[in-house]
């Protein structure tokens, strides 16, 4: 072993317990009973079906009754704790630069009528183009990206949507913060490249990139292939004759190739995957803003809000779908190649975050306890947080424990559920900073034949909407009546699964 791979040993095990050492800080009350859940929860091999199978864990050494009161009663500071995740070592870019992706994940309640603040989460069914409306509770994620061919991110914030929040609004302020903190960390400091923020179609980039404008940041959204932008407007000349024509030339329909004009760059690169991928881009397009929705409210004239429109089109896809152009709008102006390049392939690399999202859900079970309290919820979502972010810095001290029809990786290249199968041996090094627990009697219980004479609230289920008004069921959705179709080729109700991402 080379003096050079002992020392990038030795700093992974110190990152390790250090942040281990600081989320025992962060558990300020049932503390003990919360760090053994999350050691359970990093050490159990195999998929995380129930709360009492990592209750069986050698590691948890209570009970599960302290396992349910820690989720119940506990409290962690989660400002601390994101403090600590901002700290952390962070994925970089070639040119130095953080590349950060922002989504919302839904943990569904269905059936729980007796859980609050449960909002319609917009979900996809069985069958193409089947859109769903499920109660649960949708949790906005924010994470910074790696660059090649991997399935890790950093998740660095979390935050669970109440009913009728306007999403885009939320998704700004928890951008800004998590912005700030880095900056705070020393992880961005004058003269490095913006930190790039990567968004899919449900938000609007123009008004996210509008509310973070003091920030370096820089925006880049999916848009809708139906989106109408404008050229920017020339300056007016004096006309003697009287009122001037319909400037129908500043209209860019993204729809009608012959509204495009000129381009500004055009790349083409050979990929692995998508084979041959070309990328054209449009400088300073803006979206026309009006007065309604987010803008109803706005002091002062609209603002003009210009970027960079990429059209993506790739000679084949993986699996075999339907090979549809994908439309970028880049908060930046004068684009480069190298620019467009980096904008498309950012936007690709979004996808990562997905694999945290069924990490999360089919192996550590995020969204597998049946807890009735969204505190309760909210404190096992920044646990399993924790734990991913332990496993991602034990990855250079990980050894493959592989089965046998799995094929070798290197060390280096080890996904995050073949890393959390080798964690135990790391356990002895590590070390943990719980204390053991005292030695008591078990509780009475409830006397045998008695019944329980409270009945448990019900709560209604509220919907995220992006104007934050209450819903109404429009006539049209009643039994027996069919949807009516909008000028997009979509129905009212699908419109308006698309009008709750947003």
């Amino acid at each position: 072993m080379s003096l050079g791979h002992q020392d990038v040993l030795r700093d992974a095990f110190a990152e390790v317990s250090r942040f281990r050492t600081e989320l025992y800080g962060c558990l300020t009350a049932r503390g003990d009973a919360l760090f053994e859940l999350c050691d359970a929860l990093l050490y159990t091999d195999g998929p995380v079906r129930t709360l009492v199978d990592l209750a069986l864990a050698p590691e948890h050494r209570r009970g599960h009754g302290a396992l349910y009161g820690g989720l119940n009663q506990g409290r962690i500071d989660v400002a601390r704790l994101r403090r600590a995740l901002g700290s952390m070592p962070l994925p970089r870019a070639a040119d130095g630069r953080i590349v950060l992706a922002a989504d919302v994940s839904p943990w569904l309640r269905p059936d729980a009528n007796t859980c609050p603040d449960r909002a319609f989460c917009h979900t996809f069914g069985r069958g193409e183009g089947k859109h769903q409306m499920v109660p649960g509770w949708p949790y906005s994620i924010v994470a910074a990206l790696e660059t090649g061919r991997t399935s890790w991110t950093a998740v660095l914030d979390a935050v669970r949507l109440e009913p009728g929040e306007d999403v885009a609004a939320v998704t700004t302020v928890q951008l800004r913060e998590v912005v700030e903190r880095l900056v705070a960390a020393g992880q961005w400091k004058p003269g490095d490249p913006e930190v790039l923020v990567v968004l899919d179609a449900g938000y609007d980039a123009p008004r996210i990139a509008h509310l973070l404008g003091d920030l370096p940041v820089e925006i880049l959204g999916r848009l809708r292939s139906d989106r109408v932008m404008r050229r920017p407007t020339p300056p007016r000349v004096y006309d003697p004759q009287g009122r001037p024509t319909a400037q129908a030339w500043r209209r860019v329909r993204l729809r009608r190739p012959t509204t495009w004009g000129t381009e500004r760059a055009v790349t083409d690169t050979d990929t692995r995957l998508y084979g041959k991928a070309t990328a054209q881009a449009w400088d300073r397009l803006h979206p026309r803003l009006t007065r309604r929705a987010a803008w109803i409210e706005y002091d002062g004239p609209l603002p003009i809000i210009e970027g960079t429109v990429i059209r993506l089109v790739v000679e084949k896809l993986p699996s075999g779908g339907v090979n549809k152009p994908v439309w970028l709008w880049w908060s930046g102006t004068g684009a480069s190649t190298a620019d467009v390049d980096r904008c498309w392939q950012s936007f690709l690399r979004r996808f990562d975050l997905e694999h945290t999202f069924r990490l999360f859900k089919q192996t550590l079970g995020w969204t597998k306890p049946l807890l009735r309290s969204s505190e309760a919820a909210d404190r096992w979502t920044w646990l399993v947080i924790a734990v991913y972010a332990q496993l991602r810095l034990a990855r250079p001290l990980a050894t493959d424990l592989r089965r046998p029809w799995e094929k070798p990786a290197p060390p280096n290249r080890l996904t995050p559920a073949r890393v959390r199968r080798g964690f135990r041996n790391l356990r002895t090094k590590t070390g943990s900073p719980a204390g053991a627990p005292k030695p008591c009697r078990t509780g009475p219980g409830r006397p045998p034949g008695s019944k329980s004479r409270r009945t448990a609230t019900r709560h209604d289920v509220g919907r995220v909407l992006a104007t934050g008004e209450a819903y109404s069921r429009p006539a049209h959705h009643k039994k027996g009546t069919k949807p009516r179709r909008t000028d997009t080729g979509l129905s009212d109700q699908t419109s308006k699964g698309a009008l709750l991402q947003q």
